[in-house]
């Protein structure tokens, strides 16, 4: 059997004995209490995402409430100390070593804040002090010193605070025995033992608990950046899903037209006709590869059944009374001459403006919903306000990322979008989708207004809107 070595656990082949667990115990308390006391380990404020649905109260400081709460434990301290020293006859030597107990008192609370170790022996001689010099018992100091113990509880592992309990109690026993009881109440070794192995107890279950909170908070924070991850593929791949049936579309009147063009033409060139054969094999090819490709981002239908056509601004009046139906008062206003845009743009447009009216009816229950549909030369303007909501909102699991897919299918068309909340409790939601012109067309800037809330400037395709900042969006 291999010879053990003190001090350490035991390896293959080695076994436990005595003198191994009594050196590995003197290893951690020497590890804990003994090396680096005033290691300088400041506590820091409380996190700023425990405030996120309060900003308020961070503001007011509220990240700092630990520290305060310590600081007002310390005076008050101070005070009842004062207070109890005052029933007392005194004399010089003993108002010395009243304001000696009232420092080492006092000290240890404010220090645990940046060196709790030390703080806590500090703290250990204020009582060793105390039961030495002052002969009218502890005193409010009891409750100093247990408050300095639960302090660096908090702080540290559980082991320090069984360290801290036995190395309390044995100075406390050895003071008593060697400076005798307290004269007003007899022994305090076994009161101390008890009174302090309780809040102790407590500290080291909160401390239990509040790490394995942070521990959830931080695992629903990773599950959450993941499931935003996910969907914002999968409204990627709705997007591509939806645009495979319009470049497909586009591709396949370009391989038909390609090869009934030369048929248009009586006796056409040679080289004219090779031209239109090589136009549509390339795009027969390419709209083969397009197929291959994004194909298998296509979902079948649950039926089985060929799938709906993509929808387009000709059927928002049949969306806006599906939302009327299940009780949300929408008015549409469009401005400008309404024409034919690209199929993707429409698509984009349609889909946008569908899930603000989700979000309204979602988070704004019984409010009065505007949507305003802009035509103007260099694109298409879109807003959709809601005002503040009039009934219970009710938990929506799950959801949350539908302004990051507006802005998806507006950064993709190379427009802009911005969502946040309104002045009036209600929230917004613009957009503008720029459409290419013809280059002989002059393209001036066109301004729209958007009645009830805010005016959109549309220059030379750009929307001067005001960016929100992201804290405010909306959860979806």
């Amino acid at each position: 059997m291999t010879k053990p070595t003190r001090g350490t656990a035991p390896g293959p082949g080695e076994s436990w004995t005595e003198s191994r667990i009594a050196g590995m115990a003197w290893q951690g308390l020497r590890g804990d209490l003994f090396e680096d006391i005033w290691a300088f380990r400041p506590l820091p404020p409380l996190r700023a995402e425990r405030f996120a649905r309060r900003p308020r109260l961070e503001r007011l400081g509220a990240r700092w409430l630990p520290h305060a709460v310590v600081v007002a434990f310390a005076l008050f301290v101070t005070l009842a100390d004062a207070s109890s020293r005052e029933s007392y006859p005194s004399n010089g030597l003993e108002d010395l070593i009243a304001l000696i107990l009232a420092l080492v008192q006092t000290v240890p609370l404010l220090l645990t804040l940046t060196r709790p170790v030390g703080a806590w022996w500090l703290s250990l001689g204020g009582i060793t002090f105390n039961a030495a010099f002052w002969p009218h018992g502890p005193g409010p100091g009891i409750a100093a010193h247990v408050g300095v113990m639960v302090l660096v509880t908090l702080r540290s592992r559980p082991r320090l605070a069984a360290e801290m309990w036995a190395i309390s109690l044995v100075v406390v026993a050895l003071a008593e025995a060697f400076f005798g009881p307290d004269p007003y109440g007899g022994s305090a070794v076994l009161p101390y033992a008890v009174l302090t192995a309780f809040f102790l107890a407590i500290a080291v279950a909160v401390r239990g608990w509040s790490l394995a909170r942070g521990e959830v908070a931080e695992q629903e924070t990773l599950v959450a950046d993941v499931l935003g991850q996910h969907t914002l593929l999968e409204e990627r791949a709705r997007i591509a899903r939806e645009l495979h049936d319009v470049v497909a579309h586009h591709m396949s009147v370009i391989a038909i037209q390609a090869e009934a063009a030369p048929y248009r033409v009586t006796d056409p060139p040679e080289e004219l006709a090779r031209s239109f054969a090589t136009i549509r094999e390339s795009a027969v090819e390419a709209l083969a590869e397009l197929r291959r490709v994004l194909g298998v981002l296509r979902f079948e239908s649950p039926d089985g059944g060929p799938d709906a056509p993509q929808p387009d601004l000709s059927r928002l009046d049949e969306l806006v009374d599906g939302v009327r139906a299940v009780g949300l008062s929408v008015e549409i206003a469009r401005t400008g001459a309404e024409r034919a845009l690209p199929q993707g743009v429409e698509l984009s447009a349609f889909r946008i403006i569908q899930e603000a009216l989700s979000n309204a009816l979602r988070h704004a229950p019984g409010s009065q919903v505007r949507v305003e549909v802009s035509y103007v030369l260099t694109g298409l303007g879109l807003r959709v306000v809601n005002t503040a909501p009039t009934a219970d909102v009710m938990p929506s699991p799950g959801m949350g990322h539908g302004v990051m897919g507006m802005r998806e299918r507006a950064a993709m068309l190379g427009g802009e979008l911005t969502a946040g909340p309104t002045g009036g409790g209600g929230y917004e939601v613009a957009a503008f989708l720029p459409v290419e012109q013809p280059a002989e067309q002059e393209q001036p800037a066109s301004t729209v207004s958007f009645a009830n809330a805010s005016t959109v400037s549309f220059t030379k395709g750009r929307p001067a809107v005001e960016e929100r900042p992201a804290a405010q969006e909306r959860p979806e």
